[in-house]
C-alpha cells in the first residue's frame, strides 16, 4: 500500500523542503490542502485524519491544535515544532542518538523532530554522558552559529531583501541574549544533563549550514579523560552509522578552519574533537546543515523509520 502523507504547514520553509524531498518517491502519496482552504479547520481536520502520517511544520500552538484534531488511533504524527520535544509519550526523532532510538521511532505513534542546534549539541554530549566521561553537574556551554534559513520566511526576507523595512545587514549576529532559548530543555533532557546548559546561538549571513561547539575542561571530567578517550567514546557510540561521521583526530589536527556551509544541502553530520596533545581543554564541534540533518532531512528520515520499511530493511539503515 502507498502511505498517505499530509504536510500541515507545507508553505513554510521546512514544509516546502519536505515536499520537495518527497516529490519523487513512489512509495507514498502526498495529500495537500487547497490554497483557499488553508485556514479551514474542518478541511485540515479531514486531511489529518485521512493521512497515514501527518508532518506538522507549524508554530507550537498550531502544532498542538493539529494533534488535538486527530480523532483516530492510526494517524502517525511527526512534529517539526518545539511543542513536543520533551513531552511524555513522544519519541525524540534523533535516530542516531543511541542504538535503540530507531526502533523507538518506528514503534511510536508520535515523533518529535529535533531542533537543529540540539541535534549537534546532543550528538556531542550524550555519548560522553553515557560513557561516564562527562560527570554529573558539569556546567556545559553550547555555542553555535546557523544559516539564516533556520529563522523561517520572516528571517529569510530580512536577510535577503535590502528593501525590507526590517532588513538585517549584519554579517553575523548573536541572539537569545536572555539565555532562555526554546532549545535548552531538549538539550538538557536528551543530552542526559542534570543542569541546563548555557546556550549562546547566533546567525551568519549564509543561507544553510551550522556549527555547534561544546568546549570542555579536561581536569573537570572523569579521571583519565583525554583527547583520545573522548574521541574514542564518540567513535564507539556512532560505530556503524552512515549519517554521523566522527572525523579522525589526525585529520582534525591538520585543519586550519571549519566552514559552516560545508554540509549545506546534505543530511550528514560531522563531529570533531579539537585540542592540543597534553593540553587542558578540548573543543567538541558538530557540523551539519540546519535544514538537512537539522530539519527536513530528519523529518524524511523519520518517515522511513516510522512506516515505510520492513523490519529487515530497518536493520540495514
Amino acid at each position: 500500500m502507498v502511505a498517505k502523507i499530509f504536510i500541515d504547514g507545507e508553505a513554510g520553509t521546512t514544509g516546502l523542503q519536505i515536499r520537495e524531498r518527497l516529490a519523487g518517491r513512489r512509495d507514498l502519496e502526498v495529500i495537500s490542502i487547497a490554497h483557499d482552504k488553508r485556514k479551514d479547520q474542518d478541511e485540515r481536520k479531514r486531511l489529518l485524519n485521512l493521512a497515514d502520517v501527518a508532518i506538522l511544520c507549524l508554530p507550537d500552538d498550531a502544532a498542538k491544535e493539529s494533534v488535538s484534531l486527530i480523532e483516530n488511533d492510526t494517524t502517525k504524527v511527526i512534529d517539526a515544532s518545539t511543542a513536543h520535544r520533551v513531552a511524555e509519550g513522544w519519541a525524540y526523532g534523533f535516530a542516531e542518538m543511541d542504538k535503540a532510538q530507531p526502533q523507538r521511532i518506528r514503534d511510536a505513534r508520535h515523533v518529535a523532530n529535533p531542533g537543529c542546534y540540539p541535534t549537534g549539541a546532543i550528538a556531542l554530549i550524550r555519548p560522553l554522558r553515557q560513557a561516564g566521561i562527562l560527570p554529573d553537574g558539569y556546567p556545559v556551554t553550547v555555542n553555535a552559529v546557523s544559516g539564516y534559513t533556520g529563522g523561517g520566511k520572516q528571517m529569510i526576507a530580512q536577510m535577503e531583501d535590502d528593501k525590507n523595512p526590517d532588513h538585517i545587514d549584519a554579517p553575523h549576529f548573536l541572539y537569545g541574549l536572555t539565555l532562555k532559548h526554546k532549545h535548552v530543555p531538549e538539550m538538557k533532557m536528551h543530552g542526559l544533563l542534570e543542569r541546563a546548559p548555557v546556550f549562546s546561538p547566533s546567525v551568519g549571513k549564509f543561507a544553510q549550514g551550522m556549527i555547534v561547539q561544546v568546549p570542555l575542561y579536561l581536569e573537570d571530567l572523569a579521571a583519565g579523560a583525554t583527547l583520545e578517550t573522548i574521541h574514542r567514546a564518540l567513535v564507539d557510540h556512532y560505530a556503524g552509522q552512515s549519517i554521523v561521521e566522527v572525523v579522525p583526530l589526525d585529520e582534525s589536527a591538520k585543519l586550519a578552519r571549519i566552514d559552516a556551509t560545508e554540509l549545506a544541502g546534505s543530511d550528514a553530520m560531522k563531529l570533531f574533537v579539537f585540542g592540543t596533545q597534553g593540553g587542558a581543554h578540548v573543543n567538541l564541534v558538530a557540523l551539519l546543515d540546519n535544514l538537512g540533518k537539522g530539519a527536513s532531512g530528519a523529518a524524511e528520515s523519520h518517515l522511513t523509520h516510522t512506516c515505510l520499511l520492513s523490519d529487515s530493511d530497518l536493520k540495514q539503515t
